[in-house]
């Protein structure tokens, strides 16, 4: 993958490699989920429904490297669109950066550990259906950062109670 400065992820986002910025991602999936804009409000809503390519057991794209020669309108995350974009989750790891935020305390590259992404309630696993299944978007909007407030809250009543 290419060599990997120390604390990279303190750098400005214009500042990395290649190889760092792809390290950078939390690996939640989210980015390759469907989302519906509002025709009369420009409002963009979360959907559950994810690209076809996106495995949703482990939120990782099946053919990464290939994957525009298939979904053609898959976006590749540049600092550019990081920077436009409003629809990128508030835990994304490019969006924190690039607002000069810090990472969350479980991300992989602070906690050591991939899998706590799906236990902090933002990874996509088990959480959403293939664009292959779903039907009509619009059947699926979701609220992530609902859900997550749920999830966490129900995670800290059960630890109090053991």
């Amino acid at each position: 993958m290419g060599e990997l400065r120390d604390r990279f992820w303190e750098l400005p986002l214009g500042d990395l490699t290649r190889a760092e910025w792809e390290a950078l991602c939390d690996g939640c999936g989210r980015c390759c989920l469907h989302k519906l804009e509002d025709a009369d409000t420009g409002e963009i809503h979360d959907t559950n429904v994810a690209c076809r390519l996106l495995d949703t057991s482990t939120a990782s794209c099946s053919d990464y490297r290939n994957r525009k020669a298939f979904v053609p309108d898959c976006l590749r995350l540049t600092l550019r669109i990081v920077e436009q974009v409003s629809w990128l989750p508030a835990t994304c790891a490019y969006r924190l950066r690039a607002d000069d935020r810090p990472l969350p305390e479980w991300h992989y590259l602070l906690s050591g550990d991939r899998d706590a992404v799906r236990r902090a309630g933002v990874s996509v696993i088990g959480r959403v259906v293939s664009e292959t299944d779903a039907g009509p978007l619009e059947h699926h909007i979701t609220d992530w950062s609902a859900a997550a407030r749920r999830r966490r809250r129900a995670r800290e009543a059960e630890e109090e109670e053991a």
